[in-house]
């Protein structure tokens, strides 16, 4: 089986453990990339969604 290449938006929200609406707003902030498919189904880059996980929250702050 290949490697999983895109999150869910129900996937970000079980890793994060937050509601639907904040994932939202984190897509709408540009966080990390993510494209929009037919039927309002979003898909979230894996690696970039990881890489953002992986810095240091202290950035976060700094960019938004």
């Amino acid at each position: 089986m290949a490697e999983k290449r895109c999150y869910t938006v129900q996937e970000i929200q079980d890793i994060l453990c937050i509601s639907r609406a904040s994932v939202y707003n984190l897509l709408k902030r540009n966080e990390f990339r993510w494209i929009r498919l037919e039927g309002r189904k979003y898909r979230i880059s894996k690696k970039s969604f990881d890489e953002w996980l992986d810095k240091d929250p202290e950035e976060w702050s700094e960019e938004h």
